[in-house]
């Protein structure tokens, strides 16, 4: 069974082809605000390198966020695109918990939301329960919490085993919309402007 998963909600551009117990290919791809022009590239790249065609998938995975607005776009759309029209199967995680699955234990979960704030969660990974529900909020609330380890979106290593057992199937991708957690700065300026 062939698994893709996809996630670009962080400054880092994450990528795996999964074929049951083996991981064929992985690629954390640091980005600057350009992992539109990487995405589609990189799936080419993991299909490719292992002589397998995008038909061949038996499932699609994303990461639907919270993280960057057009990030998070970035990964949901292409997976989005390809279970539509290839009829497959999506699938999404948390990008927070994605990120966390790569640590066992406790773990503080960011990702920078700018002027001292986070998307952020702290979760148990052994038991995959939240100690902390995923918010937008002060990175400093976050860190008076008791945790083990902690990893940002621009440090952390990803279990793509973990990701596949705890992935939540979606009913129709059609109608997939990314976990953003806050309105968009267009929404808070309309919204400004309204009261």
């Amino acid at each position: 069974m062939y698994s893709l998963i996809l996630d670009s909600s962080t400054q880092i551009l994450y990528i795996s082809l999964v074929e049951d117990n083996a991981i064929l290919f992985e690629k954390y791809m640091p980005g600057n605000k350009d992992h539109a022009k990487n995405i589609v590239y990189l799936v080419n790249q993991a299909l490719e390198n292992n002589h397998i065609e995008s038909k061949d998938l038996d499932e699609i995975i994303v990461g639907y966020g919270p993280g960057s607005y057009t990030g998070v776009r970035m990964a949901v759309t292409v997976g989005k695109m390809m279970a539509v029209f290839m009829h497959k199967p999506l699938y999404v995680i948390s990008s927070l918990k994605l990120m966390a699955s790569g640590t066992k234990g406790i773990v503080l979960s960011t990702i920078d939301a700018r002027r001292g704030n986070v998307f952020g969660c702290i979760l148990d990974t052994n038991k995959d329960s939240y100690i902390v529900d995923e918010a937008h909020t002060l990175l400093s609330d976050l860190k008076n919490t008791n945790y083990e380890y902690e990893v940002s979106d621009t440090n952390f290593k990803v279990d793509p085993f973990y990701v596949i057992s705890h992935k939540v199937f979606v009913d129709n991708p059609d109608l997939l919309v990314p976990n953003y957690l806050r309105e968009t700065e267009a929404e808070r300026n309309l919204n400004d402007k309204a009261i």
